[in-house]
């Protein structure tokens, strides 16, 4: 358990959080949500006591241990696999260490050969002849076979050393379990196994994620970040959601009723004050008014971005057909002979192992690149517009949002263009920020409305909600639903893959393509296992 009391976390003269008080009990999952910004990562690293505060206590359970999910993929390089994943439980990991570096002396001391008979106690109190075979496990679990287990980090892709960390977080059973960001650059299979894992866990997790899918399907709460607090809702991420709309609708309803009520009062009391007959009503009606308080509607610190992506002319019936795409980097081949025909109304999510020929397809099909073989055939009518993964060069440039935009789009009235941006949240200032020191989030924002005002019919959109915010991930989900164009797309965003795609096709590890045609529920139904 842990037990949150009256704590205020403060940098310089900002405040982060103040007088939160809330409690972390055993046995349920906490999704820890809130705006950009608002400090969940921060939060955490109060929770596992990575930062101080600056009032207030966090108290742990005695003997409980916390277990947090790290961050930094390159913190172990010269670490072995399985021993980086044994060093989620500190203590087992330095027992282990212990004892091998004295069975390793060559003459033993009476005090040597006790300290050691209680290492090896301990070692079994804790389980360490398990130590490795669970490790293997939990590895295993998640994508990392067997071959990359002695090798040292640094010899592993970032992709597996994600796994890695996160399988360090889960060993040993932790009393408290601190996940920043899981499902990051996790597959399909990796994210069922860790749902269904945290389903299954005893003990107490805490999760910052920005899946909505992934927190409906394993919290048991939400704890909501607003205004520097922190309020506790029983229920997953859908039921908070509905949960606060609704309150929300039910205090503005509360107050229309209390201020027609205040309207009639004064009414009264200003058509009767002056008459003789009428004061005493008049008095008491005042009194009335002076009671009657409005509830204050603090609305939500949340700002959700209005995606809408307008087709400037309809495509005609011909879409795009490709045609024996082939397409060879350093000898292999990332697409062999890929052929498939868009027609009206499809919305393709590609799938694949390999990130990089999604990207290469793409950045093919926008002509940011060539290709080896095989024939592209867009349809006249056809407008695309391209959303790349790695955004980077297009912000290498001194220019504010405002110039920014205007070397994409030319809106000559600034009044049309302001509104625009701050229905994207860049309000007030913000339009003259400098886009070369735009946070992610801001510049994925841009990308959105860069495709937005261009009016595209067709849009190729390469992980779309890398770096946005779950109130940003909503707005573009809906603006994807609504779109009447077409679109080829990628994401790992489940709750986006389900609700706007209509077919589903993967990329092999030979470079060849199976077309399933099958939304993608289905698609996981009748090939995820």
């Amino acid at each position: 358990m842990i037990q949150v009391n009256n704590v205020s976390l403060k940098f310089g003269k900002r405040t982060l959080f103040e007088d939160v008080n809330i409690k972390f009990t055993n046995g349920n999952c906490y999704g820890l949500i809130g705006a950009n910004g608002s400090g969940k990562s921060t939060f955490l690293k109060l929770l596992s006591g990575e930062l101080e505060t600056t009032t207030g206590e966090i108290i742990i359970s005695k003997n409980e241990r916390v277990s947090i999910l790290k961050q930094d993929h390159y913190q172990f390089d010269d670490k072995r696999v399985i021993d980086v994943v044994i060093m989620g439980n500190t203590k087992l990991y330095e027992i282990m260490v212990e004892k091998d570096k004295m069975y390793s002396q060559t003459e033993f001391s009476e005090e040597d050969g006790m300290r050691l008979a209680n290492l090896e106690a301990e070692f079994m109190d804790l389980d360490g002849w398990n130590a490795e075979p669970d490790a293997a496990q939990l590895l295993n679990n998640l994508g990392v076979n067997e071959e990359y287990h002695n090798l040292e980090m640094r010899e592993l892709p970032v992709k597996l050393r994600v796994k890695v960390l996160l399988a360090q977080a889960l060993f040993g059973n932790p009393d408290i379990l601190l996940l920043d960001e899981p499902t990051n650059s996790l597959d399909i299979d990796a994210i069922r196994w860790l749902e269904e894992f945290l389903i299954n866990f005893n003990n107490t997790v805490i999760i910052v994620s920005h899946d909505r899918h992934f927190l409906n399907k394993v919290c048991t709460h939400i704890a909501d970040i607003d205004y520097s607090k922190i309020k506790l809702y029983v229920g997953n991420y859908d039921f908070w959601y509905q949960s606060s709309e609704l309150l929300q609708k039910q205090m503005r309803e509360s107050n229309k009723k209390k201020e027609e009520k205040i309207k009639e009062l004064q009414a009264f009391i200003a058509r009767f004050s002056a008459n003789a007959s009428k004061s005493k009503q008049a008095t008491s009606r005042k009194k009335m008014l002076e009671k009657i308080e409005l509830d204050e509607i603090i609305p939500s610190s949340r700002k959700y971005p209005y995606i809408d992506f307008k087709i400037e002319k309809p495509a005609g019936k011909e879409i795009l057909k490709v045609e024996n795409l082939t397409k060879i980097v350093d000898g292999k081949k990332i697409l062999d002979k890929v052929s498939f025909t868009v027609l009206k109304g499809d919305k393709i999510c590609f799938l694949a192992q390999d990130d990089m020929s999604k990207t290469i397809l793409f950045n093919i099909l926008s002509g940011k690149e060539k290709y080896d073989k095989g024939t592209i055939e867009w349809g006249k009518t056809i407008k695309p517009g391209y959303l790349p993964q790695d955004n980077t060069e297009y912000f290498n440039s001194d220019k504010n949002i405002m110039e920014w935009i205007g070397t994409f789009y030319d809106i000559k009235d600034e009044t049309i263009l302001r509104g625009f941006l701050g229905r994207m949240l860049f309000s007030g200032e913000d339009v003259f920020k400098k886009v070369n020191v735009l946070s992610g989030g801001e510049k994925a924002r841009c990308m959105l409305s860069k495709i937005m005002l261009e009016e595209p019919n067709f849009l190729i959109l390469d992980e779309p909600t890398n770096h946005l915010d779950l109130e940003s991930i909503t707005s573009l989900n809906k603006g994807l639903c609504n779109f009447q164009g077409e679109v080829l797309f990628t994401s790992r965003d489940y709750e986006l893959n389900s609700t706007v795609a209509t077919r589903v096709i993967e990329i092999k590890e030979d470079g060849k393509i199976v077309d399933k045609n099958i939304p993608y529920e289905e698609y996981l139904d009748r090939e995820v296992k």
